[in-house]
């Protein structure tokens, strides 16, 4: 069996001496391992780091087979995503999001996504942004998706700010305001008219609200906790907007998650 498609390295581990077994996300076949044979040489190891866009050719006799990779260098952005915090840890908390996901299983809209957010990695707000959508793309693929279109009580559109806990589900602040102590905010960079940019109050609490339902949802019933690397893409993000002149710490003394 053989196939060939476009696909952005996720990381690689070592096999043998001389090989490495190669992840990388696929556009039309998801999320794909594979051994490539010289994998450890100079002019390999260059391609195989993380971030960079490659077209790969998987061979194998079976189709259940780990298969052999050949990987030919499309775009290699991997020195350019080592210059920042936010691109370091973003490319290590996006690979590690998407092994949420079934291997095999194809998410062309979430290999797009990525893409565009390699290249966005260097811009903290932007980042921030879009790590964000990516994370909320990934839990409407696994089944829990979050409906921040209309108030859950009311069917409103408008003045939506909080995010119902048991549900997923967006609340207005008028519905929402005698249980506000128990919901989760919503930044208006995610409402309906999305017409407010994520400034770094806004992100951090968006932070939050996905960090929530990955918990929730997918890490504690697999008994996994989330990555590390996420924990310090936050931080990352946080911490440049905090250091622009007119942006705070918007929690200077709460623990991000």
């Amino acid at each position: 069996m053989q196939w060939s498609d476009e696909a952005i390295v996720l990381g690689v581990r070592r096999h043998g001496e001389t090989s490495v077994i190669a992840e990388v996300m696929t556009r039309g076949r998801g999320r794909h391992l594979g051994l490539v044979r010289g994998g450890r040489s100079r002019t390999m190891q260059p391609v195989l780091q993380p971030g960079n866009s490659v077209e790969v050719t998987w061979r194998a006799r079976l189709d259940e087979h780990l298969g052999d990779f050949r990987i030919e260098p499309l775009e290699l952005r991997a020195a350019r995503l080592m210059e920042t915090a936010t691109a370091v840890y973003g490319v290590q908390a996006m690979a590690a999001a998407l092994r949420f996901l079934p291997e095999r299983d194809p998410h062309p809209h979430l290999y797009d996504m990525l893409g565009i957010i390699l290249g966005h990695l260097h811009e903290p707000a932007d980042a921030g942004e879009l790590f964000v959508r990516f994370e909320l793309a990934v839990l409407n693929d696994l089944g829990f998706g979050l409906d921040l279109a209309e108030c859950a009580a009311t069917g409103a559109r408008d003045d939506l700010c909080y995010v119902s806990p048991k549900s997923g589900r967006a609340v207005s602040r008028a519905a929402g305001a005698p249980y506000a102590g128990r919901m989760l905010a919503l930044p208006a960079f995610l409402g309906d008219e999305q017409r407010h940019a994520a400034d770094a109050a806004a992100l951090d609490d968006a932070f939050r609200l996905t960090a929530f339902f990955l918990n929730r949802h997918v890490c504690e019933p697999r008994g996994l906790e989330l990555a590390s690397a996420r924990h310090g893409f936050v931080q990352a993000v946080l911490k440049a907007l905090a250091a622009r002149p007119g942006e705070t710490d918007p929690h200077p003394d709460r623990v991000t998650a």
